[in-house]
């Protein structure tokens, strides 16, 4: 059975590997302070155009978001994000077993809109009993979003700019940044998404890596002790330099050069972009086999996930030989099936798919 369930249901990038296995007998300085983190820090660093970033390396998306957000709060403060964000869907209530709340405000097509950031604050500044509420402390949105779609430059930019005004920090979660990046109309760069956010993480587990997420603070402005933060959290690993060793691959120059424009500075050729133009070119492939047989899709997604509108019969007969996941329901007749491509997806996969939907 082919498998377009996910994109972290591989291993790892060969220059991943490679890198692993050569530093196999180097006996590093553990909790990630070794001078492959470093050297990984440093390629992360150039490719944002942050020179004073301060990088912190963990394992998994949901322990990332959970730590850095709870690093970012005081007690009685709790996080803003979308109704189908990630952390109020897909994480267990993980941001709230820290006891931060979620705050939820409505989304368009999957994204935040600024005017109804700025209404949701400006009504909570304006409550003579707010101080008898949950403070809004942090926005949180996702690049790419839940559902697949983009934020534009100037969206970005309208977002950070009423965090700005009420003094409110914002995170990205960017467990598909590579993918968002480096899907056909985005106008986001890395440098200017780092510009435009107080903190942000670039995935490594969905795009290259065997696990590891980078946590990148833009402006020396992570707590003082997030170390002793991310220990409470059982995120730090005595063998730091595992995560390390995997981003100093995939932040790499690599010869091939890349057929998307929208790179900017040094670090524009790193093998990240590349594995993860890879994975859109398969996505829009993939989306155009669907289009050909006449599907419908939830949103119009311009990255690695696509979701596709079934009859319930047909979703049940082409999971018998395709992977993939069930998402929901468009209502009691249809299936929302995603699909989702990735650094390792190859085009004989792809192939199979055609075939089969003939």
């Amino acid at each position: 059975m082919i498998s377009f369930e996910c994109d972290y249901n591989n291993g790892a990038h060969p220059k991943v590997l490679e890198n692993l296995i050569k530093y196999n007998d180097a006996k590093p300085t553990p909790y990630g302070f070794d001078e492959f983190s470093e050297r990984a820090k440093e390629r992360i660093r150039v490719a944002c155009g942050l020179p004073d970033a301060q990088i912190f390396f963990l394992t998994g998306g949901t322990q990332t978001n959970a730590t850095t957000i709870d690093s970012m709060l005081y007690q009685y403060e709790g996080v803003i994000c979308v109704g189908s964000g990630h952390i109020n869907v897909h994480e267990a209530g993980a941001v709230e077993f820290t006891e931060h709340k979620i705050i939820t405000i409505a989304d368009n097509n999957g994204k935040m809109e600024a005017k109804t950031l700025d209404k949701y604050l400006d009504d909570y500044m304006h409550d003579g009993n707010k101080d008898h509420a949950v403070h809004p402390g942090l926005v949180y949105i996702t690049f790419p979003t839940e559902l697949g779609t983009l934020y534009t430059a100037k969206e970005l930019d309208e977002i950070y700019q009423v965090c700005q005004h009420y003094d409110i920090p914002l995170y990205i979660d960017g467990a598909r940044l590579g993918y968002g990046l480096m899907a056909e109309g985005n106008d986001i760069t890395l440098p200017y998404l780092a510009r435009h956010c107080d903190v942000f993480y670039i995935g490594g587990t969905k795009i290259g890596a065997l696990c590891g997420e980078a946590v990148v603070f833009t402006h020396q402005n992570a707590h003082k002790h997030f170390f002793s933060i991310q220990k409470q959290h059982g995120a730090v690993i005595a063998k730091g330099a595992l995560i390390g060793l995997q981003f100093d691959a995939l932040f790499c120059e690599v010869e091939t050069p890349s057929q998307t424009p929208l790179l900017e500075g040094a670090g524009s050729q790193i093998l990240y972009y590349h594995l993860s133009e890879h994975a859109i070119k398969m996505a829009m492939r993939m989306k155009q086999l669907f289009i050909k047989k006449g599907y419908e899709f939830l949103v119009d997604s311009p990255t690695n996930q696509q979701f596709v509108i079934m009859k319930n019969e047909e979703a049940e007969a082409l999971s018998q030989k395709v992977g993939f996941t069930h998402f929901g329901q468009t209502d009691r007749y249809h299936t929302i099936c995603r699909f989702v491509t990735s650094w390792a997806t190859t085009e004989e996969e792809l192939d199979q798919l055609e075939q089969i939907l003939d």
